[in-house]
Parts: structure tokens; C-alpha cells; sequence
């Protein structure tokens, strides 16, 4: 039995499905603090529980027999760190640190961890290895950071394997954050302009949600007690060419207007590209590059939204 955390969320409930039609028997433990309960595949139980409920998340464990943890809950936007510090922490590191300890008492022995470019920071390197330094610049990449630590340490400490991926931007159908989705939810309410964060030359890769999925999967084939993995495109996209590819799928032709600055927000690192050689090394590539995955995620969102 597998248990996934955040399974009614954008990439968990992507997860689940591949499970489920690997034919696994499937738990989802989510908050829906920004999960959609309607996302859950049909064939998982679902339980709508905070992961910081120690007690009830010991009830799940012991009695589904749990073999296997996919940790994918998480807040996932960066740019609430700035406003809310708080809600990162609880939701991500102690989130993760009562799972661990749940694990840990049900002596469950493997962990699949949805980590983030983020935790580079403003890398010199470009693309970004994963044994470049850790040095994040948003509370987001930090709290992620302060979870890669912990679970290394849990498997060193207490004989557990994982498996931590690194992401760029993930994006896709069922996505209900991020720029393609801010992009069409403002031109919903004014198709005449179009406010971009910062300079809209910020750049950085983009990878389709199966790409990923499949990455992930993938990955697993490694088999270190903790196994790191870069998960992403080969190339970037800037911010503008993202709206303009949603301008043309929504068939407007707004003013853009621009904020100013090199970033979009406090913690947002302009340039963004990982190097996916290590996956690429043991036979997986993504499919799609990064205007591709734009234009199929902004079809995906335009079919969910309008």
C-alpha cells in the first residue's frame, strides 16, 4: 500500500493516477488548502487530513499497512514565503518532520520527496548540476532545503531510502498556480491589459506534467540510499513569450504592462535552468521543451477555466 500526501493536488493527483494504473492499492492524505477533492482518482481512499495531525496520521498508517510514502503536499507557491513565513513552515518542514516520525514508528522504510530548483538559489551554474551548493534565496526554497535535509538524515539514522527530485517549473492540466494561470485568470477579468511581474525577461524551463510524472518513475530505478535527481526541460522561456503564447491561444491582443525589475517578487530567481544529464544518463529525456509544455499547458487551462 502506497500513502501520497498532497494527492489531490496538481502533480499528486497526476502521481496517483500512474499508480493506480500500475496497479497499485493507493492512500491520499491532503488538506485541500489548495488540492480539489474531484482530482482524487475514484480507485484511491482519500482522507482529508492535516499532516501535522500526529494521531490520525498514525491511524492511516497502521491501518493501511503503508509499505511506501509519495511526499508531494507541500505550499506550493514561493511567493507567499515573503508574506507568510509561518504558513511555509508549517505546511512544509513540520509537515515533513511529523511524516518522518510517522514512518519512522511504522517502520516504513522508502520516500518519494517533490523538492525544487529553488533550493540552488541564484545559481552561477547554468544548467544547474545537483551537486551545486544549496543556498536558496525565497523561504519556499529554504523550507524545501530543511526537508531535503531532515529525510537524508532520517535514512542515514534510521535505514530508510529515498528519492528526492528537484523540479522546474511543473505545468499542465489541473494546475491552479503560477504565471500561465495568473496570466488567463487577469486576462478573464480585463482583456485589454496584461500586468507582468518585473521585466518579463526573466527565463527559466518549463516541463510538462507527464514529462515529469514519467521522470519520476524513472528515477526510481537508482538505487542509493538517497537519490537525488534534477527534473526539468533542456531549454528556457522567457516571461513575455508566455504571455504572448496565451494571448494567442485566448485570441486577444491586450497591452502588456510591465512592473519593472529583473524579478517578479522577493525570492524570485530570474534565470532558471537544471541540468538533467544525471536522469539522462540512465535512458530517460522529456519528450517536450519548454514552448511546447507552455502552449499544452495553456490549452489544458483554457479547457479547465473557460
Amino acid at each position: 500500500m502506497i500513502l501520497v500526501t498532497g494527492g489531490a493536488g496538481f502533480i499528486g493527483s497526476h502521481v496517483v493516477d500512474r499508480l493506480i494504473d500500475n496497479g497499485y492499492d493507493v492512500v491520499v492524505v491532503d488538506n485541500l488548502s489548495s488540492g480539489n477533492p474531484n482530482y482524487v482518482n475514484e480507485n484511491a481512499t482519500f482522507y482529508k487530513l492535516d499532516l501535522n495531525d500526529f494521531d490520525k496520521l498514525m491511524e492511516v498508517f497502521r491501518k493501511h499497512k503503508i509499505e511506501e510514502v509519495w511526499h508531494i503536499a507541500a505550499n506550493p507557491d514561493v511567493r507567499v514565503g515573503s508574506e507568510n513565513p509561518d504558513e511555509i513552515y508549517r505546511n512544509n518542514v513540520s509537515a515533513t518532520y511529523v511524516l518522518l516520525e510517522v514512518m519512522r514508528k511504522n517502520n516504513v522504510k522508502r520516500l518519494v520527496f517533490t523538492s525544487t530548483s529553488t533550493v540552488y538559489g541564484e545559481a552561477k551554474v547554468i544548467p544547474t548540476p545537483e551537486d551545486y551548493p544549496t543556498i536558496p534565496i525565497s523561504i519556499y526554497g529554504a523550507s524545501k532545503v530543511a526537508c531535503e535535509a531532515m529525510i537524508a538524515s532520517y535514512c542515514h539514522t534510521f535505514d530508510m531510502k529515498a528519492w528526492i527530485y528537484r523540479f522546474a517549473n511543473v505545468i499542465g492540466k489541473r494546475s491552479n498556480h503560477g504565471v500561465i494561470y495568473d496570466f488567463i485568470m487577469k486576462l478573464k477579468k480585463n482583456p485589454n491589459e496584461l500586468e507582468i511581474l518585473g521585466n518579463g525577461e526573466q527565463n527559466k524551463s518549463y516541463i510538462y506534467i507527464s514529462d515529469c510524472v514519467d521522470a519520476m518513475f524513472f528515477g526510481l530505478k537508482a538505487d542509493d540510499w538517497v537519490n537525488i535527481f534534477n527534473i526539468g526541460s533542456e531549454d528556457q522561456i522567457k516571461v513575455k513569450r508566455i504571455a504572448e503564447i496565451v494571448c494567442e491561444e485566448m485570441g486577444l491582443n491586450p497591452k502588456f504592462r510591465f512592473t519593472g525589475g529583473d524579478r517578479g517578487w522577493k525570492g524570485d530567481v530570474p534565470v532558471m535552468l537544471l541540468s538533467i544529464e544525471k536522469l539522462k544518463s540512465m535512458g530517460w529525456k522529456p519528450r517536450y521543451n519548454s514552448e511546447q509544455a507552455v502552449r499544452m499547458a495553456v490549452k489544458d487551462l483554457l479547457e479547465d477555466l473557460l
